[in-house]
């Protein structure tokens, strides 16, 4: 059985002087770096997605050489195992001789290696030879023997930790795991930077964002509908809805992948931080969006179960897919299209409404249309202004490439109020054409208007003072000023009926 203590390894070989050989992907860094390579490219130059194939049938190694040469994927910014880089640190300091393995292509390894500064070495695929498994290892013996300490990840590495005379492991795979308690093989050190994934996910599908979705209820809610197949047909638009926003959120973050490394919050990310795989989030994604369509199917016949049929059963599926394709665009161009964005964002508030409007069938009035097109567009401004104002408060330009500069600070606040001030007025304007045929006492309802006004002055006051967070919907569901003007506004209506 292997596992001595780093002290004394057999034959009283000093740990110093053995050769130490580090993997790079889920090892050295958290994500595989190969695929981090592969989403960059889907993001700068999509076209060459479709040489993929071809790269892939001259072999592994040689499409990771052309992987990486048409893409310089960001090593400064990786998520690197945080426990790992430090032990490599202090055995660096103590004129330890280090090697970076890995089946990575060797460009991208020595751009690694040159960055971090601490390898006398590196062993690395070639584009003809991809260095894994046992390929790994007999590079390894032909160069050290059995004289090497190793640090693996993944069930690829069992036999090189078997092989050598100090084993050790950085966050295991379980089939790792396993493979090593079959083998005898004991790991002498273990490096763990991972966070919880149950934590991981329910960040990842962006559960708070739900929030967004209840826009879905608004047009049986003014309606005053309250019919069992309607309210059931609304809720399983919710959910489907919820399901389909959390797979485009996925599909966003790997997309996003550098950009977030570079943010200070959005490093945060699981996927960015790698405590997530890109090859897990890809599979989420794919089994969210089938679920939201079945549950997009299963509408309207939810609603005929229980009240009349829908004129046009498949409406909701229509805005659904026009939800998808807009986000999509948004992610893949949109988003950095100077105003383009604001106004997609805001126009991704009303596709909710009109999405719950299909859904039960109940139309969506001028009035709500005028409403939500104005202060949606209003929060998404903010949104922008926010990201901009922490950037000047830090003295830092943008770098996220959404072409916005510090300079349209005072411009992004000019449109943004402006357009909060337009919603009040067609709340206003709404207000003032009501009769008593939805509303027993319309006129109370006019105490919403300065709590709205209070609601989106502070909101814009906070954000000049670089005191709000970056998405105003976060603000509004976790601040308590705001969750009790919310509770005013409905008690407001429940009088008014």
């Amino acid at each position: 059985m292997r596992g001595q203590r780093d002290s004394q390894i057999a034959g009283g070989v000093s740990a110093v002087d053995l050769p130490l050989c580090v993997d790079l992907d889920g090892t050295l860094v958290k994500s595989d770096t190969l695929v981090d390579s592969v989403l960059v490219l889907a993001r700068q130059h999509p076209k060459l997605l479709l040489q993929i194939p071809g790269w892939l049938s001259e072999g592994k190694a040689s499409f990771k050489q052309h992987v990486t040469a048409s893409v310089a994927l960001d090593v400064e910014h990786l998520p690197y195992n945080r426990a790992l880089l430090e032990f490599l640190r202090e055995q660096h300091a103590e004129g330890r001789t280090i090697y970076l393995a890995t089946a990575a292509d060797g460009e991208l390894a020595d751009r690694v290696a040159t960055h971090l500064g601490l390898f006398s070495g590196v062993l690395a695929s070639d584009g003809k030879l991809n260095l894994a498994g046992k390929n790994k290892l007999a590079a390894f013996q032909e160069m050290f023997g059995d004289n090497f300490s190793y640090i693996g990840n993944a069930l690829p590495d069992a036999t090189l930790l078997a092989a050598c005379q100090e084993p050790m492991i950085a966050n295991p795979l379980p089939a790792l795991s396993a493979a090593m308690k079959r083998s005898g093989t004991v790991a002498v050190r273990r490096f763990d930077d991972s966070n919880s994934r149950l934590k991981a996910w329910l960040k990842a599908i962006r559960l708070h964002q739900w929030a967004k979705n209840i826009l879905i209820f608004l047009p049986l809610v003014l309606a005053h509908d309250h019919s069992l197949g309607l309210v059931l047909g609304a809720l399983v638009a919710f959910i489907s809805f919820g399901l389909c926003a959390s797979a485009t959120y996925i599909v966003n973050d790997l997309l996003d992948l550098e950009a977030d490394r570079k943010h200070i919050r959005k490093s945060r990310r699981p996927f960015a931080a790698g405590d997530l795989s890109a090859i897990s989030g890809c599979a989420v994604i794919g089994l969210f969006l089938l679920a939201s369509l079945a549950l997009a199917i299963a509408v309207p016949h939810i609603v005929a179960a229980f009240s009349p049929a829908l004129d046009k059963p498949y409406k909701y599926l229509g805005w659904l897919t026009i939800y998808v394709v807009s986000t999509l665009a948004y992610s893949l161009k949109l988003k950095r299209m100077v105003l383009v964005d604001v106004v997609l964002l805001s126009g991704l508030y009303t596709v909710r409404i009109m999405a719950g409007s299909a859904a039960t069938g109940v139309p969506v009035s001028n009035w709500l249309g005028g409403f939500s097109v104005f202060l949606f567009l209003s929060l998404a401004l903010v949104k922008r202004f926010a990201e901009l104002e922490s950037l000047q408060m830090r003295g830092k330009a943008p770098t996220n490439g959404r072409g916005y500069l510090i300079s349209d600070i005072e411009q992004l606040r000019s449109f943004g109020t402006a357009s909060a001030f337009a919603a009040v007025l067609v709340l206003i304007l709404y207000i003032s054409s009501l009769d008593q045929h939805l509303y027993g006492h319309p006129d109370r309802l006019w105490f919403i208007v300065p709590v709205l006004l209070l609601w989106l002055m502070q909101l814009w006051l906070l954000a000049s003072r670089g005191q709000l967070d970056e998405d105003p919907v976060v603000y509004a569901i976790t601040d308590k000023r705001s969750l009790l003007l919310g509770a005013i506004v409905a008690g407001v209506v429940l009088s008014a009926l």
